[in-house]
């Protein structure tokens, strides 16, 4: 899975401490495949999946658009190229003065799913245009985006009714079926909950014309994932099964199934122990674990590939923790990891997959240890260092 390019790169360079290495190339290729599976629906790119400048450029010159959580992420799809109508701000939850930053910032296409939220773009957005987000059950997702953000289709049809009555442009609705989702009906599920929403309003001469799909496309970790064209297929389907020969536009917001596989984590085994003399179960210290970066390991909700220098001896079950004074900073326990029985104190490990939610999630420096390095590769720089 992991590139030759990161390889080489790493063989060359042997970049001191924990690091996250990103092939721009396999980004380049993944655009393509999404951009070939959905002709006619535009790609958002999740800026919060993984912001780096060098990945924000190469999006923006293969025209891809961008879905934002908060202004500064605006700013970095600016810095990158994009336009403002490229941009959408999909955080539900803004300060007021982030809505008027961003609206003086050329930004006209904000998410809602309350009333509060609506009243709040229509104060310092006047005229901009919003979709509601709707609640899913995120049955089917590795990691779950359900509760927080959304509204029940009840509730959705009277916010879009307050938007247009402010003078906003209520234009369409969104969803989420959660992360990492292998289920290819979540999106039906989903799209029929949307056509009701549009039905409702249409019944009000509110004539919705747009329906974020949101992300939720995988990449492959330990388990095989449907294909592109898979998703593609699906989503189409519920769309003709609910909509008919009345499609609205689409869009779709991939970020993990972007960015995911073309990154990789280089740790290093720090320590090796059992909890007692005749424990069965070693305990394997990284140098690198939840709050270096791997916080999507909670509750052992994704489980990364792990390439070890020992790969084809024998294995046996270990439980896997990061380096930092906090109990909580344990990888795998639940479900131990199988891992070499020959591996040793200071062996490199390649932690696959590790391209989305990583660098971003890093603390600052909990426990003195530094923020995650990221070096991006190909793209015509092999040796490019981010921040």
């Amino acid at each position: 899975m992991t590139s030759q390019r990161i390889l080489d790169f790493l063989a060359a360079e042997r970049p001191d401490g924990p690091c996250l290495v990103v092939d721009l190339d396999v980004v380049r290729r993944n655009f393509q495949h999404l951009a070939e599976a959905f002709p006619a629906t535009g790609i958002y790119y999740a800026v919060k999946a993984n912001p780096a400048p060098e990945i924000l450029e190469l999006l923006a010159s293969l025209n891809s658009s961008f879905d934002t959580a908060s202004v500064a992420e605006i700013e970095m799809a600016l810095a990158a190229g994009a336009s403002p109508d490229r941009i959408s701000y999909g955080n539900t939850i803004k300060k007021e003065r982030d809505v008027a930053r961003a609206h003086a910032l050329g930004v006209r296409l904000f998410a809602v799913d309350c009333v509060d939220e609506v009243e709040k773009i229509a104060r310092q957005a006047p005229g901009a245009r919003v979709f509601c987000r709707v609640l899913t059950d995120g049955e089917g997702a590795e990691w779950p985006l359900s509760r927080k953000f959304g509204c029940h289709t009840e509730l959705a049809v009277k916010v879009l009714e307050h938007a247009h009555g402010l003078g906003l442009d209520a234009c369409g609705l969104s969803f989420h079926v959660g992360s990492q989702q292998c289920d290819l009906m979540a999106w039906d599920r989903a799209v029929g909950d949307a056509r009701k929403v549009f039905l409702a309003l249409g019944e009000k001469n509110i004539n919705l014309s747009m329906l974020n799909l949101g992300g939720g496309f995988p990449t492959r970790y330990l388990r095989d994932v449907p294909a592109t064209l898979a998703y593609a297929e699906a989503i189409q389907s519920a769309l003709n099964r609910h909509f008919g020969n009345r499609l609205p536009a689409t869009i779709i917001e991939p970020g993990r199934g972007m960015v995911g596989d073309a990154g990789v984590i280089k740790t290093e085994v720090v320590l090796i122990s059992r909890k007692s003399e005749d424990d069965p179960m070693r305990w394997v210290y990284l140098d690198i674990g939840k709050f270096g970066g791997l916080a999507e390991t909670m509750d052992e909700s994704i489980r990364y590939p792990i390439r070890t220098p020992c790969d084809g001896s024998e294995t046996a079950p270990c439980i896997i923790a990061g380096p930092t004074c906090d109990s909580a900073d344990v990888l795998y326990e639940k479900t131990p990891y199988p891992l070499p029985l020959s591996l040793r104190i200071g062996d490199e490990l390649l932690i696959e997959a590790t391209g989305a939610y990583t660098s971003t999630y890093a603390s600052v420096g909990f426990n003195g240890f530094a923020p995650l390095p990221t070096y991006i590769v190909g793209g015509g720089d092999d040796a490019a260092a981010a921040a």
